[in-house]
């Protein structure tokens, strides 16, 4: 998942595993996603994960010239959005409703999340949703 911090607008995806390709194709869709929208990402906070420190995911970002930055071990306040989004992700989403099995939970992601990015309203925000809260930057 990936998250911007000024309008809390989320990518989310499954992937496979976080080996480096996975997490280097998931930055770069991500990225995609967040440009087409017309947020431009400068930098990119992951923990200390294998995906994350390997070689190719920090090629990827020198040559798309975004910083890396590391959330602090123990400290859930450098990561706070993102642990908050998987908190809200798990509680509305994955255990909201029973699903039959992984891939028909994963089937409903897609919806879910353009419900949280266009119509979930957040406090922070005024009771905007990300998307509105977007528009509102811009």
């Amino acid at each position: 998942m990936a998250i911007d911090d000024a309008t809390k607008l989320a990518y989310v995806d499954v992937l496979p595993d976080e080996r480096r390709q996975s997490t280097t194709g998931f930055l770069i869709c991500a990225l995609r996603w967040f440009r087409a929208r017309g947020i431009r990402g400068k930098r990119v906070m992951t923990d200390k994960g294998s995906g994350y420190v390997a070689k190719l995911f920090h090629k990827a970002l020198r040559m798309l010239g975004i910083r890396h930055i590391r959330t602090r071990p123990y400290t859930p306040r450098t990561n706070g959005k993102a642990d908050r989004f998987i908190q809200i992700l798990m509680r509305e989403w994955a255990y909201a409703i029973p699903y039959r099995s992984s891939d028909s939970r994963a089937a409903d992601l897609p919806r879910w999340l353009a419900w949280y990015n266009h119509q979930r309203p957040h406090a922070s925000f005024g009771r905007r949703s990300p998307a509105q809260a977007l528009a509102g930057t811009t």
